[in-house]
Order: structure tokens, then C-alpha cells, then sequence
């Protein structure tokens, strides 16, 4: 009998807010060549040694101030996701498809997963990574992971993938849901921002669909929002190391609004679906005081799609037109 998985994934988090979890992390995550596209053995000397004896303390404080009780909040959010999705799915009368989650770096490694997986019998096995936009350091990383464990297990399993969904019509609209109820509950801004993770400008003049499909996402967003080009921004942020990256730049952007009169800005996170450090901290913390700073008056942090319905009804979608094709490849 065929039995088929969803596997969900998502980037990674530290196991504490400390600086050895944190440069155990770091040390993973930088060293991917999928992240960090330089030469191996000038960047192993950058990255052993001055990145991580610097930036793991600092990274530890920012990562203190938003662990939930519960740990990580992107291991939170998305261990509730696959939870979530395995009701939905049981509610359709699809509760046969087994659910897991794991991460690109940290616990549960990908490849400790589809072990268990494999363990449980399953065939079939559907990857989700849980980045709207594709993008070679996040989704092709995700499956780099997941390829590698193909390699090493042959003839355990058919395996598919969703590559992106930043144009899916259900995630669009549960994107403008979470707006839409934030606005009744506090009002329309001047301008929202949105803003996605940053990408190095060099890989996308080498082909990344990144940039272009983080743009399609923001339009369509405002389209179903019926926001004007005037009432919107498209920003990008989490810059790292000296070269040039996507612009605009987020905090940098937010503040020239201040400067130009805006005084009340809502800031989304469209290429995140569940909260992190890089939405709590940078955007609800960092972002919002330096706009208040130059001047603006009210900044408001509009959550990501984390457990809301919408969300889950979209994941769930996705899983059942997927799976009913017959084929995952």
C-alpha cells in the first residue's frame, strides 16, 4: 500500500537564545555554498575566523528578546503549522497522510526526518518549503538537503516538490485577510511597506526568479488590497556582508518616508509565513524605531500568516491538488 508524506520546511533556528547555540547554528548556515557564494577557503578563513567569535553574542541578544516559552518562534509557528495541516487535512478525510516539519540547519535536520519517514513507510513524499518566493539559497538549499538524502536512499521514495506558490491566488488573499482584519481593528496607514528578505544583486543578474517574483507577489497583494501604487512600498531587508543587495532597503526606506511626511506606517513581511527574528526583531523592533526616529509618528508590525486559517486552508490546498494528480514529480 502507498503511503504518502508532506514534508515541511523551513530555514532553521538555534537551539537557545546563547552564543555557543547560536554559532553552532551560524556555522551550518553560513558555510552553505547556496547562501554564501564565495570561494570555500578565503570565506572558511572570514567565517572561523572573525564571524563566528563576533557575531554570536549579538545574535543571541536579538534572539532573546522574542523566544517565546515555547522555544524558537519559527520552530513554534512552524511545528503548529504541520499540526494544523494534519487536522485540516484529517477533516477532508486525508488524515492517512502522514505530516512532518524540519529544518534546513538546526533540529530536525531534513535528512533525520525522511529517515523517520522512510521508517514509517512512506512512498510517497511531497517537500513543501515554506518560502513563498523561490530562491536559490532558500528553496534550492531546502532541496540540496533533501536530493542528498535521495542519493544515499535510492529506491525509498518518489518524491515531488512545491517550488513556490507566490502567485497562488489562496495565498494572496490570505495575506490581504490578515491585512484587512489588522486594518479594522487599528485603521488604514499612510503607506504599508512590504517588505521581503534581501538577496545579494549578484544572483539575481545570475538568474535567480527571486526579485521578480517578490515584486508579482506585491502587486498582486495590492491589487487584491485595491491599494493605489501610491499607498504601497516594496522594500527588501536582512542585508549581510558589503555587496550590494536588493534596494530598496527596508529601514532605509522607512525612514525617508518619515523624512518626506509619512507618519504612520504598516509594515508585512510577504515572503515570511510564520514569525521570526528577522520579522519580531529587525522589523517590529529595529525598523520601528528608526522610523520613529525620523520622525514618523505610528508604526505597526502586522504578523505573519503564522496559524491563521486562511494560511492553513491555503497549505492544505496546495497538499490535496498536489496529491490528487497521482504524481508528485
Amino acid at each position: 500500500m502507498t503511503q504518502s508524506a508532506v514534508l515541511l520546511i523551513n530555514l532553521g533556528t538555534p537551539e537557545a537564545p546563547t552564543a555557543p547555540a547560536l554559532r553552532r547554528y551560524l556555522k551550518q548556515f553560513l558555510w552553505d555554498p547556496r547562501v554564501v557564494e564565495l570561494p570555500r577557503l578565503p570565506w572558511w578563513l572570514v567565517l572561523n575566523g572573525i564571524i563566528l567569535n563576533t557575531r554570536p553574542k549579538k545574535s543571541a541578544a536579538k534572539y532573546a528578546k522574542i523566544w517565546m516559552p515555547e522555544g524558537s518562534p519559527l520552530k513554534v509557528h512552524t511545528e503548529r503549522q504541520a499540526k494544523l495541516l494534519r487536522g485540516y487535512l484529517g477533516q477532508s478525510g486525508q488524515g492517512n497522510i502522514v505530516i512532518e516539519w524540519a529544518m534546513r540547519y538546526g533540529e530536525p535536520s531534513v535528512a533525520r526526518v525522511l529517515d523517520r519517514l522512510k521508517a514509517q513507510g512512506c512512498t510517497r513524499i511531497l517537500v513543501l518549503p515554506l518560502y513563498p518566493q523561490y530562491a536559490v539559497s532558500t528553496t534550492a538549499s531546502a532541496m540540496d538537503a533533501v536530493n542528498e538524502w535521495a542519493r544515499r536512499n535510492p529506491q525509498a521514495a518518489e518524491i515531488g516538490t512545491i517550488e513556490s506558490f507566490h502567485k497562488d491566488p489562496r495565498y494572496i488573499s490570505a495575506l490581504a485577510a490578515s491585512i484587512n482584519a489588522h486594518w479594522m481593528d487599528y485603521g488604514r496607514p499612510d503607506k504599508l511597506v512590504m517588505s521581503f528578505h534581501g538577496l545579494p544583486k549578484v544572483s539575481i543578474e545570475r538568474g535567480d526568479p527571486y526579485y521578480g517574483q517578490c515584486l508579482e507577489s506585491g502587486r498582486l497583494l495590492a491589487a487584491e488590497l485595491g491599494l493605489a501604487e501610491a499607498g504601497y512600498a516594496i522594500t527588501f531587508q536582512s542585508r549581510f556582508g558589503v555587496a550590494e543587495w536588493l534596494q530598496p532597503y527596508t529601514q532605509a526606506a522607512l525612514e525617508t518616508l518619515a523624512r518626506d511626511g509619512v507618519r504612520r506606517v504598516d509594515v508585512i513581511c510577504p515572503g515570511f509565513v510564520s514569525d521570526c527574528l528577522e520579522t519580531l526583531e529587525e522589523i517590529a523592533l529595529e525598523c520601528k524605531a528608526a522610523f520613529l526616529a525620523a520622525g514618523g509618528t505610528e508604526f505597526r508590525y502586522i504578523p505573519c500568516l503564522n496559524e491563521r486559517h486562511e494560511w492553513i486552508d491555503t497549505l492544505a490546498g496546495m497538499v490535496r491538488r498536489r496529491l490528487a494528480e497521482g504524481k508528485l514529480c
